[in-house]
């Protein structure tokens, strides 16, 4: 059984006992967070929909973090212009526990 859900502009497959990175939740280590944007549930067939409208995803905050640097550097010839700047992403890990569907 697997589900489709929506966090951070993003969309997520997950199962039972995946460990995924998602976009930085309001949630300490340990807590239990309700993933309630399900866009499609698969039990051997496929429902999307209003038959999935009241579905809702568990999941356990495993971690806070912050993903590698990632260098952004602009440059513009002849000119002497150049600017080097980094970014780390922050992102919370879960695992998903139950799919109530």
């Amino acid at each position: 059984m697997y589900a489709v859900i929506a966090t951070g502009g993003k969309q997520y497959k997950v199962s039972e006992g995946d460990i995924i990175k998602v976009e930085k939740l309001d949630a300490e280590a340990g807590n239990t967070v309700t993933f309630d944007q399900v866009i499609a549930v698969s039990d051997g067939s496929l429902k999307v929909g209003d038959a999935v409208a009241n579905a809702t995803v568990s999941a356990t905050v495993m971690e806070q973090g912050r993903g590698k640097k990632v260098i952004v550097y602009k440059y513009k010839r002849k000119t002497g212009y150049h600017k080097k700047n980094g970014h780390r992403q922050a992102y919370t890990q879960v695992k998903i526990d139950k799919i109530n569907a």
